[in-house]
């Protein structure tokens, strides 16, 4: 089980009430809400391996010079050296370091790379797995990463996460037309606002799903640019001819790493804290008792 750690925490921060704080008053709502989380994903799915993958560059610069806008209207700071400062609500930013102090003191699996994504350490590891794989995250951009063949499917919470949406590539063919391969095609034709992504203009999820099923694939449409006897209209082949730069680099950026140098690790699922003292100064010092209790209960059950 890979989690997309901070997908689920800004979850948590804005699922769990700011009024949940710690002693001395600091917000602790997220920290909280994420560890209910994963004691919850442990109690009702009982993972061999878990591991929590962790942002160590929101924005990677290799990306960022493929595609300027790459996220760019979410930078709060630019910096010299090092990530650019992403634009976070100011009482979560300070719950980050306490989450990173919780998994260590568990023992559970932390793993971050620099200049890559929480997603690119996922989509290693999901390369690398031999078993099957679960990606709990509320991005959508994992669905990519969802392939039957190999037991990869993605798990997005749709409240909480005692409910999830189980997805395989029958709910993405419902959904969107396209299996796991094809889903980065459908993302980067039709754009994402969120992510910076331009897309093609004129081209919006329909209409992306339509091409990607009449020529397979965005190389496929691409040979279509240049097939007088393709069926693209006129004003498609237009906008896709005149999206060209665009689409040669976008690939790159839209698709995870699968490739990321990762740190020598151990992913097991801890049968107990690894380090309990660590674990209760933890609870007693953040007012976390609680959640630290029933996540140390879904280890041990």
């Amino acid at each position: 089980m890979l989690l997309d750690t901070a997908s689920l925490y800004f979850r948590a921060y804005f699922g769990v009430p700011d009024s949940v704080k710690a002693p001395d008053g600091t917000p602790v709502n997220a920290v909280r809400g994420l560890l209910d989380f994963i004691g919850r994903l442990v109690q009702d799915h009982r993972p061999d391996d878990l591991v929590a993958c962790m942002d160590a560059d929101w924005r990677p610069a290799w990306r960022v010079e493929l595609i300027p806008s790459y996220k760019a209207h979410r930078v709060a700071e630019e910096t010299e050296s090092g990530p650019d400062v992403e634009e976070t609500p100011d009482t979560l930013s300070p719950q980050v370091p306490i989450i990173e102090a919780a998994l260590d003191a568990f023992g559970i699996a932390r793993v971050g790379v620099a200049g890559y994504e929480a997603d690119d350490v996922i989509g290693t590891l999901t390369a690398r797995a031999t078993g099957p794989v679960d990606i709990v995250t509320g991005d959508r951009d994992l669905y990519q990463l969802v392939d039957d063949a190999r037991r990869r499917r993605v798990l997005y919470p749709l409240k909480g996460v005692g409910t999830l949406q189980l997805t395989d590539e029958a709910w993405l063919r419902e959904k969107y037309g396209v299996d796991g391969a094809g889903y980065a095609d459908l993302a980067l034709l039709r754009g994402d606002p969120s992510d910076g992504l331009p897309g093609v203009p004129g081209i919006g999820e329909k209409t992306a799903a339509k091409l990607l099923d009449a020529y397979g694939s965005l190389d496929g449409i691409i040979a279509a640019i240049d097939d007088p006897k393709s069926k693209l209209t006129p004003t498609q082949r237009k906008r896709l001819d005149e999206s060209r730069p665009y689409l040669a680099v976008a690939p790159k950026v839209v698709r995870v790493a699968s490739d990321v140098p990762l740190p020598e690790f151990d992913p097991a699922l801890p049968a107990a804290p690894a380090q309990p003292d660590l674990v209760d100064a933890l609870a007693r010092r953040w007012g976390l008792g609680g959640a630290v209790s029933r996540l140390s209960s879904a280890l041990h059950p």
